[in-house]
């Protein structure tokens, strides 16, 4: 079990209490024991932290001399790690510990996978059952395939990636270091692309070879059952260190930048261009070939529809919810809205003539 002293050299913290002191890992406030990490990162939940019994606690400087200043019967014994950003010194920490208890997915090929000769594999890469992999298929050292998943032909995918069971990566995709791709996630599926071609008498919708690839950054992580389109002729581009939930839709050509988070049921159609360390919001939309500027956040369900050019902005476009009988009669106002306007513009008319 590490000691105080060795988490607070690791994860540059200044220490406060006693440095032998070991962890056996972190739980929440209300759990946590006196061998246990907690933190605090939201001044409301200072008294909560002050009552906890964690035997340590992740916090800020002003959080510390608020803790200090309002001891419990649990502060004497406490440990504080102080933190310029509590949270993400918490998320690297949680990191540490979950090394220790996560899955170990030893090298070696199941007798059951199915390996074109022409692939890559290296020794140090572990390859689940019912494993496919196609022709001209590289991967990188300590790749870890696990169970029912297809790689078909060439398609990369790079050093200490892992992709969980089930997941499909499609032809000519190339996934960068150290991702994850969870459960069900399809990569490199065609993107959504027909012509129209219709007359009096009939006709049809002429799909377009979407020919393009993915291209997915270092330290990206892909949720359960999202899917992300290749390109029509260009590639789909996921940055580095980019984040995405479950069952997020990315159409062809769309570029997202670097270290963005996407979360869950949000789609982005074709041809839109995310900028760098944007927030996108649960169940949000993208129109197509739009500009999303750097570090620009999106509430949940918004739908932009034009681009963004000036960076730093939050969007909103959810309307509150409301009890259903007063929704209706405010929907019922919203109906006869062009009906008052053109009142207006008569009434201001008729004024307008009298004058």
């Amino acid at each position: 079990m590490p000691t105080a002293i060795e988490l607070a050299e690791q994860f540059q913290a200044s220490l406060v209490g006693e440095a032998s002191l070991s962890f056996v890992g972190l739980a929440p406030l209300e759990r946590a024991q006196s061998n246990q990490i907690s933190f605090l990162s939201n001044p409301l939940y200072r008294q909560q932290a002050s009552d906890s019994s964690a035997g340590a606690l992740i916090v800020s400087k002003s959080d510390l001399e608020f803790l200090q200043a309002n001891p419990s019967a649990h502060s004497a014994k406490r440990v504080y790690f102080v933190a310029k950003n509590p949270y993400a010194s918490f998320a690297r920490m949680a990191q540490h510990f979950a090394k220790a208890s996560a899955p170990l997915y030893a090298p070696g090929i199941h007798p059951s996978a199915a390996i074109d000769a022409s692939a890559i594999v290296p020794a140090s890469c572990h390859i689940g059952p019912f494993v496919q992999i196609g022709p001209g298929v590289k991967l990188g050292e300590r790749v870890s395939v696990l169970g029912n998943t297809t790689i078909a032909r060439d398609a990369v995918v790079s050093s200490d990636t892992l992709i969980y069971p089930s997941a499909s990566i499609y032809h000519g995709t190339q996934i960068g270091e150290r991702c994850i791709v969870h459960s069900g996630a399809v990569i490199g599926a065609d993107g959504f692309g027909f012509a129209p071609d219709f007359s009096a008498t009939g006709g049809e919708w002429v799909k377009i070879p979407q020919t393009g690839r993915v291209v997915i950054g270092d330290d990206v992580e892909i949720g359960a059952s999202t899917t992300i389109d290749r390109g029509a002729m260009s590639d789909t581009v996921i940055g580095a260190g980019t984040k995405i939930d479950n069952q997020v839709q990315i159409a062809h050509n769309v570029i997202i930048g670097n270290c963005c988070v996407i979360a869950g049921c949000a789609a982005i159609s074709g041809s839109t261009k995310i900028g760098n360390f944007c927030i996108i919001g649960g169940a949000a939309n993208f129109a197509g070939h739009l500009t999303i500027a750097d570090r620009t956040t999106v509430s949940g369900n918004t739908s932009i529809i034009r681009s963004i050019t000036e960076p730093g902005q939050h969007f909103t476009g959810v309307y509150p919810s409301m009890l259903h009988s007063a929704w209706e009669k405010n929907a019922a106002i919203l109906r006869g809205l062009d009906k008052i306007r053109q009142r207006l513009r008569l009434l201001d008319k008729n004024k307008n003539t009298e004058a």
